[in-house]
């Protein structure tokens, strides 16, 4: 008698990859986070202005369309998929529409990047419409972000969901001319200080990330505020006398996003080559 045994195999089911949302994610360190995050094998949703002129009285252009895509290109070509949303953080009912595109459970990452110098004049001259003009993207963005996002990374396996706020070193010290930058940033940092207080009993983190001098437009705006010929000229506020790389703000922001930064909740993680003032 002959005896044959079947052997039944089940198949491993696949893992669904995790999905982070990256506002601001048309250039500069949001860009950089983009590519980071789509390194580590996340999925993403990226968001940035629906037009470079997005802001009335800004004074310099946002982002544009044509560079987000470009950034969903390099990310798919890294493995990612991934989505592309316009809309303007300053619209809660935008953000919520593009969180909406990420399936349930697969939100585990949300890093708020996107940022402006609204005004500049001496402290005292700052009306409240340019006070208004840097807390709507700086503060209220990140708000925004935080209020339609959190509920869906409460649904991530626990200890994995990650906010994280791009601030700025001004979120701790204070700048000639720019008091709507600084009080904004300032605000940012607080806010994400309690979200971390709210949130760590519920296995979601929440941490802040302040650049220092970096290579983008923001940081070319500066330069015009102080009347200096190039972004370069900030680099002796830094002790590693350099400019830094979108990339080196990235890197933070991608350990933020990792399991290895699970014990890291409510810091202000300085990544700002050094600087003195």
């Amino acid at each position: 008698m002959t005896t044959t045994t079947t052997t039944t195999t089940t198949a491993t089911p696949v893992t669904q990859r995790a999905v982070a949302v990256v506002t601001g994610a048309a250039r500069g360190i949001g860009a950089a986070v983009a590519l980071q995050l789509a390194r580590q094998d996340f999925d993403l949703v990226l968001v940035d202005a629906p037009s470079v002129d997005a802001i009335a009285g800004l004074g310099y252009d946002l982002g544009s369309q044509d560079e987000l895509q470009e950034v969903a290109a390099l990310c798919r070509a890294l493995g990612a998929e991934i989505h592309v949303m316009a809309a303007d953080v300053r619209d809660e009912a935008a953000l919520a529409l593009a969180v909406e595109l990420v399936e349930p459970g697969r939100l585990h990452a949300v890093v708020s990047v996107a940022g402006i110098i609204g005004s500049d004049a001496p402290a005292w001259e700052f009306s409240r419409a340019d006070l208004d003009r840097d807390m709507d993207t700086n503060f209220h963005g990140v708000a925004n972000l935080a209020r339609v996002s959190v509920p869906a990374l409460l649904h991530a396996p626990h200890g994995r969901g990650r906010f994280v706020a791009i601030v700025s070193t001004a979120g701790e010290t204070g700048l000639p001319r720019l008091a709507g930058y600084v009080s904004s940033k300032h605000a940012a940092l607080g806010y994400i200080r309690s979200l971390a207080a709210d949130l760590g009993p519920l296995g979601v983190t929440a941490n802040a990330v302040l650049p220092g001098s970096t290579r983008t437009a923001l940081l070319q705006r500066s330069a015009r505020v102080y009347d200096l010929p190039d972004v370069d000229a900030f680099a002796p506020h830094q002790r590693l006398a350099r400019i830094l790389e979108p990339s080196e703000i990235a890197a933070a922001v991608g350990w933020l996003c990792s399991p290895a930064s699970s014990a890291v909740t409510g810091i202000a993680l300085r990544v700002d080559g050094g600087f003195v003032g």
